[in-house]
């Protein structure tokens, strides 16, 4: 499914429904897989009903449902050929750091 047309909170409800049918496809109960990932069960019941989670929390249950690896994608840098030697020489720098505005 692609995220391009979704607001953000579709995409994070979108990932607690996928992450539930995982729980649910490993026979894990809610209970289960808080304790297997470190988290309150609270945390676990929260995010499958509102898609609402720490960064940190999300990733412990990605690992406790072996989707951690998934993850490595996020922010990676777009791959771009250049068409020429040309445009690699004229290829800006990356930035360092942001810039106020």
């Amino acid at each position: 499914m692609s995220f391009l047309l979704q607001s953000p909170e579709d995409v994070s409800q979108n990932l607690a429904e996928r992450a539930k049918d995982r729980r649910l496809a490993l026979n894990l109960s809610q209970e289960g897989l808080a304790r297997r990932a470190g988290i309150s069960t609270g945390t676990v019941k929260r995010f499958e009903k509102t898609g609402q989670i720490s960064i940190i929390s999300l990733l412990q249950i990605a690992l406790v449902l072996d989707a951690l690896e998934e993850f490595d994608t996020v922010f990676k840098p777009k791959d771009r050929v250049p068409a020429s030697i040309e445009d690699l020489i004229n290829e800006p720098r990356k930035p360092q750091r942001g810039r106020l505005k």
